[in-house]
């Protein structure tokens, strides 16, 4: 059958996690002739050795190739994307997806955050996909962890850390976060966008991850006193989807000092209101700011009138 029609073969089902709230998209794949564990994790991964995690999370360890029948269908396991509510934290989020707050590290580890900063309100987070690995005998937590993680000590530290207290038995489960398992290559151009939406996507984590790099260079412009092109980055940055409450704050910080300095204090007023209402105890120092952005700060902290 001809790959074009592969994709009419495709579905997608949404099974709810035990947590209210808590969604998981999952992704199926129709088995054609020809295929393999293999071709099928290159195809949706771009990874071939990805194959462990398909056998593993369609239970096909002990048929292993000879259960790829046409016309049988495989889950194809994809992580999730999850924007963050106010007041929400690592652990709270943890707890969440994977019942446990204990578990925050491996959240904190793939969004890149620290333990001390808890992740900022509107923020997207990617949540690695918790494959439930079933013990086979003579398996250790060191051999399962080769099985999906990279080969480093940091691995099995992180396999153990999610699993506190398990006894690594046969038949026992042992949950493995990942968080590689994106759709790629072949696989993402197939996927339907109602399903591309349903898994997140990944679309705003990008975005915020790019003005989160941009950010540092909007500061610098502002700081070298090149306000006119630091109105034109503020600017651009503010258009960008799903900005993070605390990079909205910062640009429109930014902006308000780069319109004082460019005469046009209306502006820097709107910029600064803006950054209040999104954040009402901001503050600015009084040390090293100008009197002049001072004034615009504080006139616009004052009630609008009426």
């Amino acid at each position: 059958m001809k790959r074009t029609a592969v994709a009419s073969l495709l579905s997608l089902a949404l099974w709810l996690a035990a947590s209210e709230g808590n969604a998981q998209a999952v992704y199926t794949h129709a088995v054609q002739e020809g295929d393999t564990l293999a071709s099928i994790a290159q195809r949706y991964y771009g990874d071939p050795t990805r194959e462990a995690v398909l056998r593993e999370s369609n239970r096909m360890k002990a048929a292993g190739e000879s259960a790829l029948l046409p016309g049988t269908w495989l889950f194809i396991p994809v992580v999730t994307f999850y924007r963050t509510g106010p007041n929400e934290t690592w652990k709270s989020i943890a707890a969440r997806f994977y019942g446990n707050e204990v578990r925050a590290a491996v959240l904190i580890e793939a969004n890149g955050g620290n333990r001390r900063v808890q992740p900022d309100a509107g923020a997207e987070l990617l949540v690695p996909y918790p494959l439930r690995h079933l013990v086979a005998p003579g398996e250790t937590l060191g051999t399962i962890a080769k099985l999906y993680l990279p080969d480093s000590p940091a691995s099995l530290k992180r396999l153990r850390q999610f699993n506190p207290g398990a006894r690594i038995e046969r038949g026992r489960v042992v949950i493995v976060p990942l968080s590689d398992l994106r759709l790629a290559g072949e696989g993402r151009t197939e996927a339907s966008e109602a399903f591309i939406r349903a898994a997140g996507g990944g679309a705003a984590k990008q975005a915020q991850d790019e003005v989160e790099a941009s950010l540092p260079e909007l500061i610098r412009q502002v700081e070298e006193a090149r306000f006119a092109e630091a109105v034109a980055m503020g600017n651009r940055l503010l258009g960008a989807q799903s900005l993070t409450s605390t990079q909205a704050v910062t640009i429109q910080k930014e902006l308000g000092v780069a319109y004082v300095a460019l005469e046009r204090g209306d502006l820097a007023e709107a910029s600064f209101r803006s950054a209040l209402a999104l954040q009402p105890n901001l503050e600015l120092d009084t040390v090293r700011t100008s009197p002049r952005v001072l004034d615009a700060f504080n006139r616009a902290k004052q009630p609008a009138a009426q």
